[in-house]
Order: structure tokens, then C-alpha cells, then sequence
């Protein structure tokens, strides 16, 4: 069974997702980092694929997706890396980026790759949902991939529907439509949207994102959901690593992780 499946179908809440950029901050920290992350307590990790215009994201993120090209991080690259993924890390894992790399690649090539190396969904957020309906469902589908959509304070109800009825596992709810890591904490019309959304009484749970940095905002998103995302205030922690050369540079990830849960 997807990992992604085994987890939401279970009845822990307050899940913590951690998501990271690739190759950032050095081009072999992708797996140390996920194996730190896993060994902190998170209970499923992001994956980001870097990319050279990363419109969604804010500065910090995208001065990480700049950092990774730099040190070389390619999609090919990346799946070398992610051969040794499933050595030490046992939690749901996703790759989250945008669809042209993915296209360049070649969907059902990507697809496959992903399946042989353990990842358990994707979030292409630039991808259509009638391009995914219509063209892509299958052949991720075919590969055992599970495909995150994200929703909006602005998503229209009948959008909104249509996602849940094509989502497994959960549904990736934008606390705000800002870029990622513009603010943080939940407003009151964060809160009037996140209850909108309860009561539609959706089949798929949410994962709160964006602006998710600390417990206490951790807490207050996952009130509406089965948890929360931090990505922005994470790639903060990578920034501050200690040098290479120092045997316990990711200390910080344990630090950072355990201050949420």
C-alpha cells in the first residue's frame, strides 16, 4: 500500500511535513537531510525539485532552488540520489516542484523513476487539473503515485469538489494566496476560510501550508487539518548550518523539528 495511504488512513493528527529543497545546501545533503528529518519526528517529508523560475515561492525558498542549480542539482541527478532514499527513511515522501522539468524529463519516464526509487506522491502545482484529468491521472496512477492538489482561500466550491473527488490522501490547503513564507501565523479570515472548507465536509483531509514556522502557528493550523507544513521557516535552519566540515552540521534539523512536536 502508498505510504502516503497507510499514514491518512491511520488516526494520527497533528501531522508535521517537512519540506526541503534539493541539493541545497550542499549538492549530497538530500539524503542526510531527509534522514535527519525522518529522525527528528517528522511524519512525511517534501522534497523540492529546483527550478530556475519558481513563481509560487518567496525569496527564501527560491534563493535555495538558485543555491541547488548552482551546486549542480538536476532531475537526473536528484534520482541518483534518491536510489539510497528507502535505506533509512520509512515515512511518506513527495516530490514537489513544477511541471516543465517534469515534462522535459518525460511524465511517464519521471513517473517510473519515482516509483523505483520509493516516492509516494507528487505536488506539480502549475499543473492543469483538467491536463491532469484528462492525461497524467493515468499514468501516475499506473506508477502508484499519489497527485497532492492545492486549494486556495480564492478556490472556487465546485474546483474545490473536483479536487477532492480526484485526491488520495489529502488535500494541500494555501493558508493564504501569498508566495510561500510571506507572513506567518493564522488570521481570522485564514480562520473563516479553513472553516468554510470544514464545512464542506470533504473526503480527503487537509495539510495546512504556507506561513507555518513555529509550534504555535504548527498548533493553529493543524486545528483545521490533519496537520501542517513548514517549508521557508525550515530552509532557514539549512541556511545556519555549520560547515561541512563540522560532524554535527545537522544537529540544527533535530533542534528545529522537536521545538514543533
Amino acid at each position: 500500500m502508498n505510504r502516503l495511504a497507510q499514514l491518512f488512513q491511520s488516526d494520527k493528527r497533528d501531522l508535521l511535513s517537512i519540506y526541503f529543497t534539493a541539493g541545497y545546501p550542499l549538492l549530497e545533503d538530500t539524503i542526510p537531510v531527509a534522514e535527519s528529518i525522518e529522525k527528528a519526528g517528522a511524519d512525511l517529508i517534501e522534497i523540492g525539485m529546483p527550478y530556475s523560475d519558481p513563481i509560487a515561492d518567496g525569496p527564501t525558498i527560491q534563493m535555495a532552488n538558485d543555491q541547488a542549480l548552482s551546486n549542480g542539482m538536476t532531475i537526473r541527478k536528484l534520482f541518483e540520489q534518491l536510489a539510497g532514499l528507502r535505506q533509512n527513511v520509512s515515512v511518506p515522501v513527495l516530490l514537489m516542484g513544477y511541471f516543465n522539468p517534469v515534462y522535459q524529463f518525460g511524465v511517464d519516464a519521471f513517473c517510473q523513476k519515482c516509483a523505483e526509487v520509493g516516492i509516494d506522491g507528487l505536488i506539480i502545482p502549475d499543473m492543469p487539473l483538467w491536463e491532469y484529468e484528462t492525461q497524467w491521472k493515468s499514468v501516475l496512477e499506473s506508477h502508484g503515485l499519489f497527485n497532492i492538489f492545492l486549494v486556495t482561500p480564492q478556490t472556487p466550491e465546485v474546483r474545490i469538489r473536483q479536487i477532492d473527488s480526484l485526491s488520495k490522501a489529502f488535500i494541500y490547503l494555501v493558508s493564504s494566496a501569498s508566495v510561500t513564507g510571506a507572513k506567518s501565523g493564522i488570521s481570522a479570515d485564514q480562520e473563516d476560510y479553513f472553516q468554510r472548507i470544514a464545512e464542506m465536509k470533504l473526503q480527503n483531509p487537509g495539510l495546512i501550508g504556507f506561513g507555518i514556522s513555529d509550534q504555535e502557528s504548527f498548533l493553529q493550523a493543524s486545528k483545521h487539518g490533519r496537520g501542517a507544513i513548514i517549508g521557508s521557516a525550515f530552509i532557514k535552519v539549512l541556511k545556519d548550518l555549520p560547515e561541512e566540515s563540522n560532524p554535527d552540521r545537522l544537529a540544527g534539523i533535530s533542534t528545529f523539528i522537536k521545538s514543533i512536536k
